[in-house]
Parts: structure tokens; C-alpha cells; sequence
């Protein structure tokens, strides 16, 4: 039988996030998770996956999954440190350091998994922490799990962060200090700025950590957020995750040998957790191939994002200041957003409402996708959705 105080809790919390709209309906999608979808039947134009390349449906990476699967069988079998480690995953390992442009690299099961890993395996009680305070929450429960003293700065403020960087080395409290950062941020799609976040960091001898989840395949040219600024050679910790742009599932940190040759002996996701699968791992494989060989995605993906962009802000939406292809729509009260998500999805648009605690009460939003998998009809397909809709809810 159920505990009481368990149910009593669960029924009144539950009923709370339901009144205030904060309760998350989650819709099974029938079928490949493309750019276009179906839900319950119905016909959507996809603007919320995370499917940046189109790769999750690519051909090639369904052969290059099959023909692992074939060689290698479904699973590792163990964790990487006893006998999971497949000659396969070396393979995708010495991959991702070509890719990144960094000596070494290792592979986790999430992106989630290696800010859970990477960050503790470094930081301790002993250290202090510069987070940007719109950093992704595995970021936020990695800096706890170190515990670490964790100071954080205005998002993107360079003055907040020298000040406290100062604040922090020059206190004498702490061994070591490091600055953590998304490099795109995923709620506006902003970038970092990591040339002045290097330059503060050298001054105070800072180490340097990158979160590269939404740059990876989307910045540089496809190499991330780093390349993009030219400093592949300044950044110690590189972090991704191979199931956004990448389009399977995982993730990586890159950076020196003598780090990732740490990590592999002290992160414990990496420790106590089963390797990744080798159908997996080949399709990883197959896609950095693909985007270390040609920029076509890529550079799809960005004239998308580019059309997606000039139409919204044509039709008056409020779309923040995103410097990538992330186009938020930010309409702001929470059940009015809702609603909106709601009706673009009657209207055949299927754009996820994002509310408080995803982002700050009050600035609701639905967040656009765009990928290189959308073609022209469908972008003017969601347009004209969103100018009905925005139109009968007074947002333009």
C-alpha cells in the first residue's frame, strides 16, 4: 500500500503546477522524429526537436547503425573500465578529438552524464565556481555535485564575471577557480563570449569550461562554438552531447590527454555506467564523417533558421536577440502561452510551450527549431500559422 504523506504530497503538488499552467503534457510522436511529425494522427510541421542536421532520420546513419549492430551485437556488455570498451568506441573517441581539434576525447552515455562527470572529477569542496546564471541545469547539478563554492555572474556580464573572478582568486579560500559557460544558450540562442571570457580567465588563471550542447554542428562550421572563435587551443574543458546536431544520443568532453586520461579514472558516470550501444556509436561515427567532410547541412540549417527568423520578426513576434538558429517566440505569461503552443498545434504547428522553472516566470515562450531537414513550404506553412494565431490572441 502507498504511503499517505506520498500520495497527499504527489496530489496536492500535481494540482498546483496543473492551476498555474506549469504542468508539462508530454505527446508521444508517432513515427521518426523529423520535420514534419505526427501526433495522435495528425500532421504537424516539427519546430521543437533538436534535430539540428536532420541526421536522426539520415540513411546513411540508419546503415552505419545497423551495420554495427550487426558486427558488434545491441549492447557493450559493461561498463568502459572493466570490458565495455569495444575497439568501436576508441574509435569514436579519437573521432571526436579530430573533430573538436583537441589531443584527446572521451564519450558518455548524455550530455547530461558528462557535466555529472567532468565537473566533479575536478572540483571539490576545496574550489569556487564562475557559472553564468542561464546556464543549463546539468551544468547547475554538476557545480552542486562537486560542491564546489558556486558564484554566479549576470548572464553574459564581463564586467560581473572579472569582478568576481578577481573577487574569488584573490581571496585566498580557494585552489582552484573555474568559469563555466553554456556556448549557445539554449532558451534564446545566444552565444558566449568567449574571447573576453579567455581573457579574464587567463588574467586570474582561471580554468575554462564550455558547454557546447547547442553549438556542436551548428557553429564553426560544424565544430562548435569554440572553433568558431578560434580558440580550440585556450578552452580546457570542451563538453557536447552527440544527440542534438549529432543526432543519436551521448555525449563527450574534448580537451587535453592528461584531462580526458583523469576522467577516465575518476568520473564516475564513466566508471559505473554502461558504455554507449555500438549501433549508436556507429551512427555518432557516421556523422562527424559527414560534417567533417562537407558544410551542406550545416550551411542548410542556417538559411533556414535565417527565413524562419526575418518572417517571424516581419510579423511583429518578439523573438529575443538569438544569434543562432534558436528562434524564441516570447509571448511571456504562462497560460498564455500555453494556449499559443496550443492553438499553433490545432492550426498544424507543432512549437512546445517553455514556462517557469525552464525559464524566468513571466517569459514564456515557444522556442523555434528550425533544421536543415525543413524545406521552404513548410517554414511559409508555419509562418502563416503563426501570423493567424498571434493575430486572434492580440500578441501582433
Amino acid at each position: 500500500m502507498s504511503s499517505k504523506t506520498l500520495v497527499q504530497f504527489l496530489t496536492k503538488n500535481l494540482n498546483e503546477l496543473r492551476n498555474q499552467g506549469l504542468y508539462n503534457e508530454i505527446d508521444p510522436v508517432q513515427g521518426p522524429n523529423g520535420p514534419i511529425i505526427q501526433i495522435d494522427g495528425k500532421r504537424l510541421i516539427n519546430l521543437s526537436s533538436n534535430n539540428y542536421l536532420g541526421l536522426a532520420t539520415d540513411e546513411r546513419m540508419k546503415q552505419a547503425a545497423i551495420m554495427a549492430i550487426e558486427k558488434y551485437g545491441v549492447g557493450a556488455g559493461a561498463v568502459r573500465t572493466i570490458n565495455g570498451t569495444l575497439d568501436i568506441h576508441v574509435q569514436l573517441e579519437e573521432k571526436l578529438a579530430e573533430f573538436k581539434g583537441t589531443e584527446a576525447a572521451i564519450a558518455y552515455q548524455s550530455g547530461f552524464n558528462c557535466n555529472m562527470a567532468a565537473i566533479s572529477a575536478v572540483m571539490d569542496q576545496h574550489d569556487a565556481i564562475l557559472s553564468d546564471e542561464l546556464n543549463h541545469a546539468s551544468i547547475i547539478d554538476g557545480c552542486r555535485l562537486s560542491k564546489a563554492k558556486i558564484i554566479r555572474y549576470n548572464h553574459s556580464d564581463m564586467d560581473d564575471l572579472r569582478m568576481k573572478a578577481k573577487e574569488a582568486t584573490e581571496s585566498g579560500q580557494y585552489n582552484k577557480v573555474m568559469v563555466i559557460t553554456d556556448g549557445v544558450f539554449s532558451m534564446d540562442g545566444d552565444i558566449a563570449k568567449l574571447p573576453e571570457i579567455i581573457e579574464i580567465a587567463e588574467q586570474y588563471d582561471l580554468i575554462t569550461y564550455v558547454d557546447d550542447a547547442h553549438g556542436s554542428g551548428v557553429l564553426g562550421k560544424g565544430a562548435g562554438t569554440v572553433k568558431h572563435f578560434g580558440l580550440s587551443d585556450k578552452i580546457d574543458f570542451q563538453i557536447g552531447t552527440l544527440s542534438k546536431a549529432i543526432g543519436v544520443v551521448g555525449g563527450y568532453v574534448a580537451g587535453r590527454k592528461k584531462l580526458i586520461d583523469w576522467l577516465k579514472v575518476r568520473s564516475r558516470p564513466f566508471l559505473f555506467s554502461t558504455a554507449l550501444t555500438p549501433g549508436d556509436t556507429g551512427a555518432i561515427i557516421c556523422a562527424l564523417q559527414l560534417l567533417m567532410e562537407s558544410t551542406e547541412l550545416h550551411d542548410q540549417l542556417w538559411k533556414n533558421g535565417d527565413y524562419l527568423k526575418r518572417g517571424l520578426k516581419k510579423l511583429g513576434f518578439d523573438i529575443g536577440n538569438s544569434e543562432t538558429p534558436i528562434t524564441p517566440c516570447i509571448i511571456g505569461e504562462e497560460k498564455k502561452t500555453q494556449l499559443f503552443s496550443k492553438r499553433l498545434y490545432e492550426e498544424g504547428v507543432y512549437a512546445k510551450s517553455i514556462v517557469f522553472p525552464t525559464v524566468p516566470a513571466g517569459k514564456g515562450r515557444v522556442r523555434n527549431m528550425p533544421t536543415a531537414a525543413h524545406t521552404k513550404e513548410m517554414l511559409d506553412e508555419a509562418l502563416a500559422a503563426y501570423g493567424k494565431v498571434g493575430k486572434e490572441m492580440g500578441i501582433i
